[in-house]
């Protein structure tokens, strides 16, 4: 009857420290609000960069600053203040660059972390890229040159 007990108490002490650990992960909809969480470029020209900001609001009643974005390759590039605090009610950015050296359609993503990696979010683009065909524009004034002799 000790045993049975035992391994009562042991397996109510075990749920109850794991109910605890995932109530300290912070939901990030209680914090922060975005805007461009999921962008589409549309069609952009192959090898052209372009960049896009995500737009971020504190919603919560303490400070956040972004310690961190990690990028998922090396076309793309992120611009941020690192550490700055943002207070409650305060609106930042976190410009994204890519440089569209892949052909057809991307899908890219970035993962931005808060206060000391208390909680994080993963933002995404997508597109596709075109091959720019380079060609002469109409020249009128060759029209307007009288050949010599007339």
């Amino acid at each position: 009857m000790k045993k049975i007990f035992f391994f009562t108490l042991v397996f109510s002490l075990a749920h109850i420290v794991k109910a605890q650990h995932t109530e300290q992960v912070k939901d990030i909809t209680k914090y922060v609000e975005f805007t461009n969480a999921v962008y589409d470029f549309g069609k952009i020209p192959f090898g052209k960069p372009v960049e896009y900001n995500v737009t971020i609001k504190n919603i919560s009643n303490e400070p956040i600053w972004v310690n961190e974005v990690s990028v998922g390759c090396g076309c793309t590039t992120p611009k941020f203040e690192k550490g700055k605090k943002y207070d409650s009610g305060e609106t930042f950015t976190v410009t994204l660059g890519f440089n569209a050296n892949t052909m057809g359609a991307f899908s890219k993503y970035a993962t931005i972390y808060f206060n000391n990696n208390a909680f994080n979010k993963q933002v995404t683009f997508h597109g596709e890229t075109y091959t720019v065909q380079a060609t002469a524009p109409a020249n009128s004034a060759l029209e307007k040159i009288k050949p010599a002799g007339n």
